[in-house]
């Protein structure tokens, strides 16, 4: 068989007058508009793509391929002459020429019937260089004819490091990997986590959220009561992903201050109408934060003989979706005087919990009656029947009110997990014996031992000063921070098991005692048997803190402290010196109170003797 060798066809370059559009091309019509947009683009960057054609009996040259490209140019050199200056192939024009009839007509159809847009990295490229040419979005939008939203995407992309670009053109990323890196702003970053990505199938999100781990989303339930037109003017920063139609935010002690000033504000507002109004920061109100409250109810109203008649009239409108505007005004008036509304009576003894719900909007509680206001409730019948005795005779009984806030509790809750869970640290054998308990089916069915996932139990409260709390109860770094972390990461497992087998049973232990008991919940089991593991571990809240006016007095009463102080110090509540506490403003009697906790001159001076130093160094919050 006799093979026929090929021989590529030459590029040649011809006057632009010298060149017409072949009949053999398929393109005989085009779009004015698309030339226009098509000149345009060659005025800015020039002729990229050669010409296909044909040579004539009259020595013209018949383009067979590129038709739109002819007329483009054509049409840029009439507009701006000048314009072959900056572009000289505008003047002299590449053009590959074919040898034959034939292969020029093959050419013909193969190049227009499978035309190809520019691969992502090459078009993204061509934006940039058009960007830096000077052109403005709009005029890149024109010269490639598409939305100025895609080009504004295509620059994000272009800005990103040469290495994401080369990935891409490589296939070593896909586009949509590329996109999630544009919400980086740490390009060292960047490229350590584009290394770990690269000829994997990671997900945009795994990418983002190691390249921002921090970041809050703008559906946040802060972000969202706050808004980000408040955050950004209070200075905050943020991201916003014009791929995903996301937003990040990078500040959360600005979002977390604005969130709670907001939330303080609207609580002042019910505050104004209510006995009390408390704020919780949480999404939700517990059940048991609740339960010993009564709800109180709106006084129905009622409507005068004309409002009645006036209300089915309207009603039977409004059912027939016959009831315009101005009926349903007068509609809804009279519906409100039927729900009622809450006395004064009620007013007085009732307050409400203001909160934001998961879909940032701002939750206000019905109202509720506490225990602590329960007998005046009862006594001016705002309570009565069932809700005056559904708690028992005792609880009528004005009960005295906790001095504790709810995060003063929670924060002294982690104070004691954190107290039982040091003492852990030293009880290696009584770690591995709830181990095995917890573990096995002497304490109820249980989890298999590989399906463990260790929690992460709050042990480090708010405001941690004078907390003596052990490194070694550090809760381990979350697996997305591995991305940004390489130390985090272990690709050789087997080697790292060896090495940790080698290392002994002592070390061994000592790995397992604190994960272990970093992971002790509070409350484990129950109140009682939380109690017993804090008894046998000789756990002790103040071995590990020590009040101060910072984590402690300053969040109590002033009348809190002035008790406590008569408590520790057994001094004559009549004396001079009592008097002068008493007479001071709270911020001072939070910093007496520190003194008498660890300043052995004050102690001195309010003739704190052994008896009364021990008590001083026994003494524990009664909030658990």
């Amino acid at each position: 068989m006799k093979t026929e060798i090929i021989t590529p066809a030459a590029i040649q370059y011809f006057p632009l007058a010298q060149l017409y559009v072949s009949d053999m091309n398929p393109r005989q019509d085009a779009d004015p508009e698309g030339i226009d947009l098509l000149a345009d683009s060659l005025a800015m960057i020039g002729l990229i793509q050669n010409l296909s054609g044909t040579v004539d009996a009259d020595g013209r040259v018949g383009i067979v391929a590129g038709g739109r490209r002819l007329r483009a140019i054509a049409r840029a050199v009439e507009r701006d002459p000048t314009v072959t200056k900056r572009h000289p192939e505008l003047a002299s024009v590449p053009v590959r020429i074919a040898p034959d009839e034939a292969t020029a007509r093959a050419w013909a159809s193969a190049e227009n019937a499978a035309r190809e847009d520019l691969a992502p990295a090459d078009e993204i490229r061509a934006y940039g260089r058009v960007k830096d040419a000077g052109a403005d979005v709009s005029t890149i939008a024109r010269s490639f004819g598409k939305t100025e939203a895609h080009v504004y995407r295509r620059l994000a992309l272009a800005a990103l490091p040469v290495p994401i670009l080369d990935a891409l053109k490589a296939g070593q990323i896909s586009l949509g990997m590329a996109k999630a890196f544009t919400v980086s702003q740490d390009e060292a970053l960047t490229l350590q986590v584009l290394a770990d990505v690269k000829g994997r199938d990671v997900s945009e999100y795994r990418i983002k959220q190691a390249l921002q781990p921090d970041a809050i989303s703008g559906t946040d339930r802060r972000a969202l009561f706050v808004g980000l037109d408040a955050y950004e003017a209070a200075g905050g920063r943020l991201i916003r992903d014009l791929f995903s139609d996301t937003t990040a935010l990078h500040d959360a002690d600005l979002l977390d201050r604005l969130f709670i000033e907001k939330l303080k504000e609207e609580a002042a507002k019910a505050g104004a109408v209510w006995k009390w109004v408390e704020v919780w920061t949480d999404s939700y109100i517990p059940y048991d934060t609740t339960e010993k409250m009564d709800r109180v109810y709106r006084v129905e109203g009622e409507l005068t003989e004309e409002q009645t008649e006036r209300y089915d009239e309207l009603a039977e409108l409004a059912n027939g979706d016959v009831l315009d505007e101005a009926g349903q005004a007068e509609l809804a008036e009279l519906v409100a005087i039927l729900d009622g509304d809450y006395t004064d009576a009620q007013r007085a003894v009732a307050g409400v919990f203001v909160y934001v719900g998961s879909d940032g909007r701002l939750c206000v509680t019905n109202p509720l009656v506490s225990p602590y206001d329960r007998a005046e409730a009862i006594e001016t019948q705002v309570l009565t029947g069932h809700a005056a005795t559904r708690h028992g005779a005792a609880s009528i009984e004005d009960a005295p009110k906790s001095p504790y806030s709810g995060a003063l509790v929670e924060d002294m809750k982690a104070v004691r997990l954190a107290a039982i869970q040091t003492a852990l640290l030293d009880k290696p054998e009584m770690i591995f014996d709830l181990l095995a308990f917890g573990l096995s089916l002497a304490s109820g069915v249980s989890t298999h031992v590989f399906d463990l996932s260790p929690g992460r139990p709050n042990n480090c409260p708010s405001k941690p000063e004078r907390l003596e709390f052990s490194e070694r109860l550090t809760h381990a770094p979350a697996g997305h921070e591995a991305w940004s972390r390489p130390e985090l990461r272990i690709d050789d497992l087997a080697t790292a098991f060896r090495t940790f087998v080698a290392a002994g049973k002592k070390a061994r232990n000592a790995a397992l005692v604190e994960s272990v008991a970093r992971t002790l919940p509070y409350g484990a089991g129950s109140a009682e048997f939380f109690g017993l593991i804090e008894a046998d571990a000789g756990a002790g809240i103040r071995k590990v803190w020590t009040p101060t006016a910072e984590n402690f007095f300053s969040r109590v009463s002033a009348d809190y402290l002035d008790t406590l102080h008569l408590e520790l110090t057994g001094c004559d509540p009549q004396g001079s010196g009592f008097k002068a506490h008493k007479a001071q403003k709270k911020a001072e009697k939070a910093q007496c109170m520190e003194r008498l906790f660890s300043d052995a001159e004050y102690q001195k001076a309010w003739k704190i003797d052994a008896e009364k130093k021990a008590r001083i160094e026994a003494w524990t919050p009664d909030c658990f």
